[in-house]
């Protein structure tokens, strides 16, 4: 037995090193070290259950010929996903396991549960599993799932740490999650063992706790077979059979294993760590890692009975309660990685490394004093798979119809399982989750990104090492950054250009007037035999930005907002997603998918929704009406007919792309869908002075009555022909610019060189942020997001709701308009000067009705301006007069600021200023 202290002072040894082949990266090996048992703390695992051994031949039961939905992987996930779709009446769903139920990373996992994170999804994700694993299952089956409610303890020894805590305990009673801040002293008391003389004070949550893995997974089997659902387990899967439709789409057709196989429509892979290798068999790219993931467990502690769990993020240690023990984990930066996954690793655990793991020592000895005197009884280091983003891979494949996936749970497969067990079978079943899954949603990345190795390992491995780092608004990862660039990306850097990153693509944020700062290769935060750069200009800027107070460079974010209100801004938005929609059945698909009315001549722009059928929105974009041509150039494909261009946030191209293909292809669309992202730029000028400024570079007349809004012309910008669109996304009188790559940069020059006398600047998307809310336009998956719908976000002008022709989501919102709205999309301001962000609570006459979904500071109208659904406290519909008669306060950080509700926001409420009225 190996005591803490000891293990420390030995772990703390220089590591020795060797190289990792063929990846060019150093990686500690494992040193001969304290030694401890290898076993997981459970009193019962089911990898000693009765039952078929590891060794058995064959499946514990024969295998039917079909079934409707075949899930592989026995694992929290794969039990939680057949459980749903059972309850949800899918009663021939097969789960298909290698060996035995959690044999791969379940039975080894702590079981944690937290109910608080920095998402509202994920709070009633969580509350759902909570509610499952505590209650529903053992009145269903009488099996306990092994829950323990001892609380959760969120320590803080940073102000930043505390603001953090204090936003969740906000957001937590927009949902009715008890929880407290803490002093030092308060802390002490409800844990005497805990050192608390560095503490800035902590968030207790006191219905936090744990799961046993062998005994949920137990009870979700015994309930899901109960409806009639078949587990099989020791049957591995050998592939995946795939069939193409006659309008050559490619579908699942059956599931192949060593022992025969089962035809089926849908498969669903909760295959874990093991999940790439079940995604190449289907030709499906599943963008994931595996890596060591370990924790330790201790001797017996006097004292620790009946404490709570510990999460301490500074530390980068969690410490959960194991009876009268503690398992002591973390989250490191120099993580190893399992470089070959093995097809026959099961009940497995590796030797833990203790050079990896000696911080987690460190921060467990500073926090519990009495673990340095501490035994350690044993150890658990075993795979986990881990994304590039440490969110879940969820949802319909895109390269294959009918293959789901539900993997990549980056260790927290436990606690998310019950919910995301939920949505992905309502996926299957309904279409759709119910709730707005698009962070977890695979079709969130580019397809250029998922199967490239160096961006998901470089990504992959940030999200780890930053697992436990303060969520900050305006943070943006280092890893895998310059992937996808737009043609002015080397001109705005020169610019002092400080670029965002959205699913590979460089953004501009803002414009640095001390000069470029441009985004250096990762260096691993040091790992690895890297150097780590401390000296880096970007990083350096944004480590400026880590707080929860006004931003330092608020100054240069307002200074090119209101040059935007009071003279012209340049955004560069080449990042944006540009398809062309053509074809036979163009007109009838572009009816349907659209809920605006598009029946317009060429020349013609319109701003629209795209919906699910439960009315939904899954995207908002604009469509320009384009006239046939038999010529083909970048800005308009050679056609007949009808055809239609679609501009799209770039951030959500892929899942625009997805969503607009699965709508052609289930309702056999004779139609392409053409992907120009790549070969055109585009900028957008804003501002009063826009007319004045483009006039002289564009050779057509920009005169309202010459070029109203919302219309478009093939033009000549200094001699290049370019695409100019009359749109707004700011409030203002302005054009958009779509233009050939390889004229992009020779008209953004001839334009800025126009606007100089004008005032025109560069300006980002963190000045269309706030612009964009300032005027009250939408944007998705903030404001707006695939569980909202238009009429509820005040978009109803967008739908064609009076018109005969129907479109995807028009019965939903019918019906919707007919019952009465459950909630409505309010704008609030604030008299004192604040900085909102988003989560805060919306508190309505004494109750909270709401939380903010988005927000940002309106410097026109010098104020912090806010957007969040209010509901009616007894579940009735939300009528104007509710909204306008109540007395409105926003609680941010635990203190409450009067707010005014407003129904659309006071910035220019006629719109005079986007028809150049000023």
């Amino acid at each position: 037995m190996a005591s803490l202290s000891r293990t420390w002072r030995v772990a703390a040894m220089p590591p020795r090193w060797s190289p990792t082949r063929g990846l060019g990266l150093q990686v500690p090996t494992s040193p001969a070290g304290p030694t401890a048992e290898k076993s997981v703390p459970y009193q019962q695992t089911l990898k000693e259950a009765p039952g078929p051994s590891g060794e058995a031949r064959g499946p514990s039961r024969p295998l039917p010929r079909t079934a409707s939905v075949v899930v592989i992987g026995g694992g929290s996930l794969g039990c939680q996903t057949l459980y749903h779709l059972a309850k949800l009446g899918v009663s021939d769903t097969v789960l298909l396991e290698r060996a035995r139920l959690t044999a791969g990373t379940t039975w080894h996992t702590a079981g944690l549960l937290w109910q608080l994170r920095p998402s509202d999804v994920e709070v009633e994700l969580l509350a759902h599993t909570r509610h499952l694993v505590s209650r529903q299952l053992e009145e269903e089956t009488g099996l306990h799932t092994g829950w323990i409610q001892n609380g959760g303890l969120f320590i803080a020894s940073s102000r930043q740490r505390l603001d953090e805590y204090k936003r969740l305990m906000s957001l937590g009673k927009a949902y009715g999650v008890e929880s407290h801040v803490l002093s030092p002293a308060e802390t002490k008391v409800l844990y005497p063992l805990m050192n608390v003389a560095d503490l800035y004070g902590t968030l207790y949550v006191p219905h936090d706790g744990t799961m046993d893995p062998a005994g949920t997974c137990t009870a979700l089997s015994r309930a899901a077979t109960a409806r009639g659902a078949q587990v099989i387990e020791n049957c591995p899967v050998t592939g995946i059979r795939v069939r193409t439709d006659d309008f050559g789409v490619r579908r699942v057709a059956a599931v192949e294993t060593a022992h025969g196989s089962i035809q089926t429509p849908c498969v669903v892979n909760c295959a874990g760590v093991w999940a790439s290798a079940v995604g190449r068999m289907a030709g499906v790219k599943v963008p994931l890692v595996a890596m060591h993931h370990a924790y330790v467990v201790t001797e017996r502690i006097e004292g620790i009975q009946n404490m709570p769990n510990v999460r301490d993020h500074d530390a980068s240690v969690y410490l959960r309660l194991q009876g009268d023990a503690l398992s002591v984990g973390g989250y490191e930066t120099n993580p190893v990685f399992w470089e070959e996954v093995s097809d026959t690793f099961t009940f497995g655990l590796f030797d833990l490394d203790w050079d990896v793991f000696a911080q987690h020592i460190e921060g467990a000895v500073r926090r519990v004093p009495v673990l340095e005197q501490t035994g350690i009884k044993s150890t658990v280091c075993g795979p986990e798979s881990f994304t590039p983003d440490h969110k879940p891979l969820m949802g319909e494949a895109p390269e294959l119809r009918g293959f789901f996936l539900g993997c990549g749970f980056n260790s927290a497969g436990m606690m998310l399982g019950g919910g995301c067990g939920q949505e992905l079978a309502h996926w299957i079943v309904h279409g759709r989750p119910e709730r707005d899954m698009y962070s977890y949603d695979i079709r969130r990345f580019h397809h250029s990104l998922t199967d490239h190795g160096r961006w998901v390992r470089e990504r992959s491995h940030e999200s780890y090492a930053k697992n436990y780092s303060v969520v900050f608004p305006h943070d943006e990862p280092l890893a895998g950054r310059n992937m996808r660039t737009g043609p002015l990306h080397e001109e705005l850097l020169a610019h002092g250009c400080v670029f965002q990153e959205r699913h590979g693509w460089e953004r501009p944020g803002w414009f640095n007037p001390g000069g470029p700062a441009p985004v250096l290769g990762y260096d691993y935060y040091g790992a690895y035999g890297h150097q780590a750069r401390s000296d880096s200009a970007y990083g350096r800027l944004l480590r400026e930005e880590y707080t929860f107070d006004f931003p330092p460079h608020q100054d240069v974010i307002k200074a090119e907002c209101l040059a935007c209100r009071g003279a012209a801004a340049l955004f560069d938005m080449s990042y944006f997603g540009k398809f062309f929609l053509l074809g036979p059945d163009a007109r009838k698909a572009a009816d349907w998918l659209f809920s605006a009315d598009i029946n317009r001549p060429p020349g013609s722009t319109v701003y629209t929704c795209m919906l699910n059928k439960h009315g939904g929105t899954e995207s908002d974009l604009t469509v320009s009406c384009l006239a046939p041509g038999a010529t083909a150039s970048p800005l308009a494909p050679a056609f007949e007919g009808h055809g239609y261009y679609l501009a799209v946030g770039g951030a959500v191209a892929q899942h625009n792309w997805s969503h607009i293909t699965t709508v052609l292809q289930d309702r056999q669309f004779r139609c392409q869908l053409l992907d120009s992202s790549e070969d055109l730029g585009l900028i957008s000028i804003q501002g009063p002075a826009s007319r004045a400024i483009l006039q002289e570079v564009l050779d057509t007349d920009l005169s309202h009555e010459a070029f109203p809004f919302s219309t478009h012309k093939l033009v000549r910008a200094a001699g290049h022909l370019v695409r100019a669109i009359r749109l707004s996304f700011v409030g203002e009188l302005g054009w958009e610019l779509h233009i050939p790559r390889a004229s992009c940069v020779p008209v953004y020059r001839a334009v800025m060189a126009a606007g100089a006398k004008h005032g025109l600047v560069n300006a980002g998307y963190r000045a269309i942020d706030s612009l964009s809310a300032e005027k009250g336009y939408r944007h998705w998956h903030a404001d707006l997001r695939p569980d909202d719908s238009p009429l509820e976000a005040g978009l109803a002008f967008t739908c064609k709701l009076r018109s005969a022709v129907p479109f995807l989501g028009c019965e939903a919102l019918q019906a919707q308009r007919a019952n009465g709205l459950r909630r409505r999309l309010v704008c609030f301001t604030l008299e004192e000067k604040v900085p909102l962000f988003g989560l805060e609570a919306i508190w309505r006459s004494g109750q909270v009705v709401g939380h903010v979904r988005r927000a940002d500071f309106g410097f026109a109208l010098d104020k912090s301006i806010a957007y969040g659904y209010v509901r009616e406290p007894s579940g009735g519909p939300v009528s104007l007069d509710f909204v306008k008669s109540g007395e409105y306060a926003l609680e941010r950080m635990g203190v409450s600021y009067t707010a005014q509700a407003h129904l659309k926001s006071p910035f220019d409420p006629d719109n005079k200023r986007v028809k150049g009225v000023y």
